[in-house]
């Protein structure tokens, strides 16, 4: 990389998709104040707001669509760095689950990762950097109820090993496995699944957590350090790699 964000030595462009919230909008924040010209992608216009008024340009986008991701290239010229963040879930009992709920998770998580790290990166310059966020249920199967996202985050990891050697040596891409982090959407598992299996949301989270052998959860904040890492100069003989941001909950 010709230069690293961290240090703020030189502006680069970065591309952070579902930065409306949780982990891509700290990952936007990390990277606008580390010097990064940061263009913040969701589909909720209201959540970009406050990143418009701290420096990011914003776009409003849905993934989801060809449509969407082909506004997203075209802001994207120039882009060095690329956080695929944006994802979505939908939980239900693993024996109900259908063909269309399979789709409109697979659309946003795979297909929208897939063609925004195949076109977006294809054209950076030498020393780019990508990073895909997968999550810690690609590795678990104990939350049954979110199955579709878990296998959604499967393929995250085998495209990210893919691109990994396509791009090589020129531009990096590596994924991050996050395990409970404090967002909106975790709060959202825990009611879900809290109803799901007839459990206070209160009893179920002090059973989460205690699963985890740092006995907490992380911060959208903490897991942005990792990312901001993983594009930077000092992770740069980093390439096709999983790493496990879980407290110690995955270890493998």
């Amino acid at each position: 990389m010709t230069a690293d964000p961290s240090t703020g030595d030189a502006a680069r462009t970065a591309v952070v998709t579902g930065a409306a919230s949780g982990i891509g909008r700290a990952t936007a924040l990390r990277l606008l104040y580390e010097g990064c010209d940061v263009l913040a992608v969701d589909r909720d216009p209201a959540g970009l707001t406050d990143l418009a008024a701290e420096g990011c340009r914003t776009l409003v986008a849905d993934l989801s669509s060809a449509q969407g991701r082909d506004r997203v290239v075209e802001s994207a010229v120039g882009a060095s760095l690329l956080v695929n963040s944006a994802g979505i879930i939908r939980l239900k009992p693993i024996l109900d689950v259908c063909i269309d709920d399979l789709r409109d998770v697979y659309a946003v998580n795979v297909e929208a990762v897939w063609d925004l790290t195949s076109r977006i990166g294809r054209a950076m310059p030498p020393g780019g950097a990508i990073v895909n966020l997968s999550s810690s249920s690609a590795k678990l199967a104990t939350t049954v109820e979110a199955a579709v996202y878990a296998s959604s985050k499967a393929a995250v990891l085998s495209l990210t090993r893919s691109f990994a050697y396509a791009f090589a040596p020129h531009v990096r891409v590596n994924a991050i496995c996050p395990g409970i982090i404090d967002t909106a959407m975790q709060d959202a598992v825990l009611a879900q699944v809290g109803a799901a299996r007839g459990i206070p949301v209160a009893e179920l989270s002090e059973a989460r957590t205690a699963a985890v052998p740092l006995g907490r959860a992380a911060t959208a904040d903490e897991c942005a350090g990792v990312i901001a890492f993983l594009l930077s100069d000092a992770a740069g003989y980093m390439t096709g790699q999983a790493i496990n941001y879980t407290g110690g909950l995955v270890t493998w």
